[in-house]
């Protein structure tokens, strides 16, 4: 398969014209189409000459992820189902204004996107690597899903759409969807950088958070990139002993090294952290998890938010009752850390990530 125009830089394109003997603000009439205008075809290019648009079909392709299934939530969270051009499907979860949870201000609207089909971490409560790993998303892919989500809010009858900011109706991205993103490094970094460049998706790169389940080398590697994206730590755990049991990745990189490559990028970049802290009913949602849980945050300068877990059909694990999540908040809140407890968002429309690709394939096969 040709390579995808999209997983080319605006630096990569300039070379190619410049082969071409093409004028260089040709370079800016295409970049204007594929993520402004989010063209679907090189024929919509009506302002590039012919001969330049044949030439761009026969060396790339133009590859658009296909809407397979949509669930929208009661309280307008809506998750978007991708089928690739394999075949692969892969999610995204458009979330609506949150208190700023991840941002300096309140999220108006956040994309959670997809880096893997599939995940090879097998964290233990999660949806995402019940089928394994398939494979890694190519930066066409991961840039192709804030544009399709676009496109189809562009779509939808002006009293339903939501209110779009400077051409743009998505302007935080999370980056905590299906699979483990720092396993798919170089790819995710080149797209998050086309889509922070204010000629790709012109999104502030302290607006874009990067999700690991504690991949310590690379956390030390993302310390040194120049942009200043967000970090949140798939923590889930604040003791090697719970991690262990349910985070496969804690074995090769315990607490301690996590830790250790977290205060480096602490020293780097000198940004606050999140630990994301999933709770699962008698796993980790006991008040003895508040304090080591307290000392790692402070030890880091974290924040803390917490996520009453999302029942998995086919885990046997349970989210705990309100009063439970409530009740860390508080504990932790009394140990001075600063703590946010996100309620619900999307649980009733499998929002766990994987959760939908997973009933769809699964519904595929019996089919067949």
């Amino acid at each position: 398969m040709l390579p995808d125009i999209k997983s080319l830089t605006r630096e990569e394109i300039e070379t190619q014209f410049k082969d071409w003997k093409e004028p260089a603000f040709r370079v800016t009439q295409l970049l204007d189409w594929l993520y402004a205008r989010r063209a679907t075809n090189w024929d919509a290019m009506s302002n590039l000459p012919k001969a330049l648009r044949e030439k761009l079909r026969q060396q790339f392709s133009l590859q658009i992820l296909e809407l397979a299934r949509k669930q929208g939530a009661g309280d307008t969270t809506q998750k978007f189902l991708w089928k690739l051009a394999d075949g692969s499907f892969i999610e995204s979860v458009l979330i609506p204004a949150n208190p700023a949870l991840y941002g300096e201000a309140s999220d108006r609207h956040t994309l959670c996107i997809s880096t893997q089909v599939g995940c090879a971490y097998g964290c233990k409560f999660c949806a995402s690597g019940l089928d394994g790993w398939k494979r890694n998303l190519g930066v066409h892919e991961i840039i192709g899903q804030i544009l399709a989500v676009e496109r189809w809010h562009l779509l939808q009858p002006k009293e339903e759409s939501l209110e779009p900011t400077a051409n743009r109706v998505v302007n935080n991205i999370v980056v905590m969807g299906m699979g483990e993103p720092l396993a798919n490094y170089d790819n995710l970094i080149k797209a998050l950088k086309i889509l922070n460049a204010p000629w790709g998706g012109g999104i502030g790169a302290r607006k874009i958070t990067i999700s690991t389940s504690g991949l310590a080398p690379q956390i030390r590697k993302l310390a040194v990139e120049p942009l200043q994206f967000r970090l949140a730590i798939s923590l889930h755990g604040a003791t090697d002993e719970v991690r262990n049991r349910i985070m496969p990745v804690n074995r090769k990189y315990p607490l301690s090294e996590l830790a250790a490559a977290c205060e480096d990028y602490q020293k780097l970049k000198g940004r606050m952290i999140t630990l994301e802290y999933i709770l699962i009913a008698g796993i980790n949602d006991s008040l003895e998890q508040t304090r080591p849980l307290a000392t790692l945050a402070k030890r880091l300068y974290a924040k803390v938010n917490l996520i009453p877990y999302n029942k998995v059909e086919g885990l046997p694990w349970v989210r705990p009752a309100d009063e439970v999540c409530e009740r860390f908040l508080a504990a932790l809140e009394k140990l001075e850390v600063t703590a946010t407890l996100r309620r619900e968002k999307g649980g009733d429309i499998d929002a766990a990530c994987g959760q939908l690709r997973l009933k769809t394939e699964r519904g595929m096969a019996r089919s067949h």
